[in-house]
């Protein structure tokens, strides 16, 4: 079978960036732990499906995204002032700690904690991995159409199609 619209992918991934032009390795999934994804849904990044569109089970990858491809480019309008007073009574969060945050419509949102100052919190409001260029290699491992019920709820219910909600 073939990726495409609507198929149920599980894939092993290493993930590498790039820090002072040497590759680094971030993350990975292997065959124990598969990535394991409803294709074509928006639930992967675009740039990431694109590159997977039309492999088959068995075959490998290897390929970059871009930052702007990917997480996006650092926006430095996204990092902000806290007032130390919003944390009230609770212990000041370390530097590099995530807060989660809310907005006035109950968006849930991360933080990345920049820096403390005497009157604020300083934090980052981009992705962890905006501005980074993405290698990602790999192997697809199974590939199947999606279920009904998983069309329906967006989102696929594991490798074999099953999970308890």
């Amino acid at each position: 079978m073939t990726i495409q619209l609507n198929s149920v992918v599980a894939l092993t991934y290493d993930l590498y960036t790039k820090e002072n032009d040497q590759e680094v390795f971030v993350e990975k999934a292997d065959e124990q732990s598969p990535l394991v994804f409803l294709f074509g849904v928006g639930m992967m990044l675009p740039k990431f499906e694109e590159n997977l569109a039309g492999l088959n089970i068995g075959d490998a990858y290897d390929f970059h995204l871009l930052a702007e491809d990917a997480y996006g480019v650092k926006d430095e309008n996204r990092i902000t002032d806290l007032p130390k007073e919003m944390f009230g009574d609770m212990e000041m969060p370390e530097i590099s700690s995530i807060l989660p945050l809310q907005d006035d419509q109950g968006n849930q949102f991360s933080a990345r904690v920049k820096e403390i100052t005497e009157s604020s919190v300083i934090v980052d409001l981009n992705h962890p991995m905006a501005g980074q260029d993405l290698h990602f290699i790999g192997k697809i491992i199974s590939i199947r159409l999606a279920t009904d019920e998983e069309l329906a709820h967006g989102h696929a219910h594991g490798a074999d199609g099953h999970e308890s909600h």
